[in-house]
């Protein structure tokens, strides 16, 4: 796979979402990502519906790596991995904190094997403090975090989650910065690194500028409701929903020409752009009473001809049909022998000096174990007595 990071191998014991996720970025920018499984495969695998262990998560979150399966409770197969270590430049892991270092995968055995490496610990809760052993799943960093609680009920004050996880994937995208930022640095310093990313971490730091705003000056604190009790923009038309925003003064003076309602520019409380968030209860009623007697389209024309920030509230499969999303090019579908057609979104970065090639498909467990096998100078006699040992897994025919 071409790309920016062509020429860099990354060895990846993930599983799941988070860890699965940040080395995929990395593939898709070029990496060789060797995805290191047990025998029975990630999990992720098995979650859902799919085909020949590969489901539609998986697919997503595994897409332009190599699957090596290894038995790592044998000694042969450590050896494999010992010996794939020491071809890499990162090692990425997300076991609980103490588990690499208890299965002699540690960041000292590991830098044993190569001292530049960039080794990468992703965690649920950090690697110290009362919860840095329990299992963790992206709903507990929801909760942790305040994000379910800046969601919560207008009405009722209840706290509400997300429906996407997006702490895994926010982890993922922050861990794939900073292994990239680790590799830099190697570049200019020669020296490897400890990267350390928990999602605990990820999510308060990207809820801060905006949902945890109001923690920024001690004693201060008494405003925190204010983001929970923010209004959703979502508006009900004639015939859907959509969204609409209005924020400088320019953009307030189209809204209310554009919904033909311009005795709202002399209503004492909307006059500025803090009064209006003030009486956002009354701007907000007003405008839905407004937008609910025409059709989402007839909308969309006349708030774009006054350039007023707008669009459609889509259905996961109206996705597809967007012409804004088409133009993009942002979803492509392919085929696989086993699979058949499929879709999976195009990377979000481009790079102008990369010429794009479609994404290889999630690999099988096992594809590419004897493949990498002979890369690391295993003779077909030795990759043989290590399939039939179980040391190594290799796909059903």
């Amino acid at each position: 796979m071409s790309g920016p990071l062509e020429g860099y191998r990354i060895v990846d014991l993930t599983s799941m979402i988070s860890g699965p996720v940040a080395t995929q970025l990395l593939a898709d920018q070029g990496a060789d990502v060797i995805k290191v499984e047990p025998l029975t495969g990630d999990l992720v695998r098995y979650m859902g519906s799919g085909q020949d262990g590969r489901t539609g998560t998986f697919l997503s979150s595994n897409r332009n790596k190599r699957s090596l399966a290894l038995d790592l409770k044998s000694d042969a197969g450590m050896k494999v991995l010992q010996r794939l270590i020491g071809s890499a430049d990162v090692f990425v892991q997300n076991f609980r904190p103490g588990t690499a270092a208890r299965m002699g995968l540690g960041e000292a055995d590991v830098r044993a094997i190569r001292d530049d490496i960039i080794y990468v610990s992703i965690s649920g809760f950090g690697e110290s403090g009362l919860y840095s052993k329990k299992r963790v799943y992206d709903p507990l960093i929801q909760a942790l975090s305040g994000l379910a609680t800046i969601q919560a009920d207008r009405e009722t004050g209840r706290p509400k989650m997300i429906r996407t996880i997006i702490p895994d994937k926010l982890t993922a995208m922050t861990a794939a910065q900073a292994t990239t930022a680790a590799l830099l640095s190697r570049a200019k310093t020669g020296k490897g690194q400890h990267v350390k990313v928990s999602m605990l971490d990820a999510m308060i730091s990207f809820l801060w500028p905006e949902g945890l705003v109001q923690l920024t000056f001690p004693g201060q604190e008494k405003q925190i409701s204010r983001a929970q009790l923010a209004q959703d923009l979502v508006f009900e038309t004639s015939d859907g929903y959509m969204t609409v925003g209005a924020v400088s003064d320019s953009e307030w003076q189209g809204l209310c020409a554009a919904l033909g309602q311009e005795q709202w520019l002399e209503d004492e409380r909307f006059k500025t752009p803090h009064k209006r968030v003030v009486n956002a209860d009354a701007r907000l009623k007003l405008t839905q009473e407004t937008l609910q007697t025409r059709t989402t389209s007839e909308w969309l024309e006349v708030l774009d001809a006054h350039d007023v920030p707008c669009a459609p509230i889509l259905d996961r499969a109206g996705l597809l049909g967007h012409p804004q999303v088409l133009a993009n090019q942002a979803i492509e579908e392919l085929e696989d022998v086993q699979i058949g057609s499929y879709r999976q979104p195009r990377p979000a970065a481009r790079f102008s000096e990369v010429d794009y090639q479609p994404p290889r498909i999630a690999p099988r467990l096992g594809e590419q174990s004897e493949e990498i096998l002979g890369e690391l100078g295993y003779s077909d006699e030795e990759v043989s007595n290590l399939r039939n040992s179980g040391a190594i897994g290799v796909p059903a025919p």
